[in-house]
Order: structure tokens, then sequence, then C-alpha cells
């Protein structure tokens, strides 16, 4: 059993919590939050927890073996760091640092501490995932994908009001690419691999930060475009074009459903059943990675390219973070 604890109070750290335990391998033994009142009032959901208002206290503790960090953007490699020189495994919430540069780093120190570091990206490790890859044969030769992930921002009106919300401020390395493409991007790299090459557009907000925009990736012989908002909600699936049929993904960032299209045939649906939280999944894939000492994985690998290109799509459209300069 895993004790961790998490870095953030929010609604996504409750999900977590929820999903480490019920993969049965993770146990909750502290909270950090800057302050002790909110700790202690985050906590008090669970049983047994030591609260912590000092991250580096928390970081030297021995009543932890990890940690999951769900802090804004540009605090999550400047954390991991800090645990990973302690000696504790990390899962850190996408994205796994602001750049590439953080992201080397990150996988440097890891190998130096034998811990395990591990990007939170949910989708490659839910059942669905799996059903889409064993599918792609049965539709041919590969021509087109086209992954969509748009979802109105629950803070774009308060950005629209004038205020300043984290989501929408680059110092807190943020943005629709950052925030909401990353998903989609993960899941192709996931499936095929880092590409030959890329070309990216983007809307920027008065902010510096990209509302929403396109990256297409190509390989030897297909693109995969990807769409990605945070301003406007997109309601159509992802879709998988063959020679020989086409795959549709609903809910690219956790494969809620995925249906086969062949000519003359039947729609076939591929669906596996999935618990609802599927953070469940990574928790017990980061568990086994833990357990088996295994420091360099293929997630690791995955997120490392996925970073270099967001790295260098924000500099094609033009969005900078006060952590590229550090």
């Amino acid at each position: 059993m895993i004790k961790f604890a998490v870095v953030g109070t929010n609604w996504i750290t409750d999900a977590f919590i929820e999903g480490a335990i019920a993969s049965g391998k993770m146990q909750l033994t502290a909270v950090y939050s800057r302050t002790m009142e909110k700790a202690e009032e985050f906590a008090s959901k669970y049983q047994d927890v030591t609260c912590f208002d000092d991250i580096k206290v928390l970081a030297s503790s021995d009543c932890i073996d990890a940690v999951y960090i769900a802090s804004p953007n540009s605090l999550h490699a400047e954390q991991a760091a800090l645990f990973i020189k302690e000696g504790k495994h990390v899962i850190g919430e996408k994205p796994l640092a602001s750049n590439i540069t953080q992201v080397e780093h990150l996988v440097e120190l890891a190998k130096q501490h034998q811990v395990v570091l591990f990007e939170a990206m949910k989708a490659p490790y839910t059942p669905n995932f799996s059903a889409l890859q064993k599918a792609l044969p049965k539709i041919g030769k590969l021509r087109k994908v086209h992954l969509t992930y748009c979802q109105y921002s629950s803070r774009y009106q308060k950005y629209l009001n004038g205020e300043n919300p984290n989501t929408f401020n680059p110092a807190f390395s943020n943005g629709s690419l950052m925030d909401i493409g990353i998903y989609p991007l993960s899941a192709a790299v996931a499936l095929f691999g880092e590409p030959n090459s890329f070309t990216a557009q983007g809307t920027l907000l008065d902010s510096g930060v990209d509302a929403h925009g396109t990256l297409v990736l190509h390989y030897q012989d297909f693109d995969v475009t990807i769409a990605h908002s945070k301003v406007s909600d997109g309601v159509i699936p992802s879709e998988f074009q063959g020679e020989q049929g086409t795959i549709t993904v609903k809910g690219i960032s956790e494969c809620l459903a995925v249906d086969l299209y062949r000519k003359d045939e039947p729609v076939l649906a591929l669906s596996r059943d999935q618990v609802p939280n599927t953070m469940q999944y990574e928790a017990a894939v980061f568990a086994e990675l833990v357990a088996n000492k295994t420091i360099m994985h293929d997630g690791l690998n995955r997120s490392r390219i996925v970073s270099n290109i967001i790295t260098h799509a924000r500099g094609v459209i033009g969005v900078r973070f006060p952590a590229d300069d550090m």
C-alpha cells in the first residue's frame, strides 16, 4: 500500500483520492495547503490524515511514499523537484511542467534519485483506449484522424468581466493548448508515437494565452488534426478514418465510448465496462510502476514528446510564460 499526500485541494484532488483508494493500492496519509485551516477543512472528509502548511516539511516526512500534485501549472515543476529530491514518487497533474526544459530536468532528477515520475493522463490507461488500439487494424490503412476536445471554461465569464482568473493568466502557465489540447495530443502520441513534424495555430486573448487553436501532427501516411478550445463547447466525437472503415471516440479525454463503422456492416459498439472515475486506472498504473521500481516507462517518454510539441507550438502561436525565462 502506497502512502501518499496531495498538494492542491480542489475538485480534481478529491476525484484522484477517490480513484486512488478504489485502486486498492494507495492510502491517503497527508494533505498540504498553504494554510492549515484549509488543509484541515479538506482533510476532514478522510480518516487518519496528517495536515501540513509547510510543503518542505511534508516532502521530508516519513508519513508518505508518494505525492499527487494538483497545484497551478506553473508550480508543478518546482514542487515535483522538491519531492523527488526527498526520495518521494510523484504523480503530477497534466501538464507535468510548464515546458520541455523543466520536464527534462524532472526526468533526470527522477533517474538520479530512483523514484517514479508520472503524469496523470488518464485516457491511455482506460479499457476503452485499449479497445481503440486493438480495433485500429480493422479500418485498414489509416488516412485521417480528427481529435477534438473543446470545453467552455467555467471561468471564462470572469475573464470577460475584467477579472484575471488563473486559467487565463500566463503567469500560471495556462491556456487552451496546455489545459485542453494536451489531452488529444497525448492520446495521439500514445497511439502513433512522435510525429515527423507539426503545424500549429492559435487565437490569443489579450492576457497572452490561447483561447482556442488547432494542432496538426504529420505522420508518414496520415495527419492528426487536433481541435481544442476553452471558449466554446464541442459535441461531436473524435474520428479515426481508414480505407476500410472509421472508428469514433466520444470524449477523447477519457474515452467514454468507442464505435466501429465499416461499409455495408452494422455499427459495432466496442466500448468496454469502465468505472465512472477513470482516474482509478492511472492510479493503479502508477502504483504498479512504484511496486516494480520502474523509473523509465512509456508514459514518461510520452510526456516528454508531448511537452516538446507544446513548448514549440506555443512558440509558433506566440504564447510565452514567465516559467520559460527561468
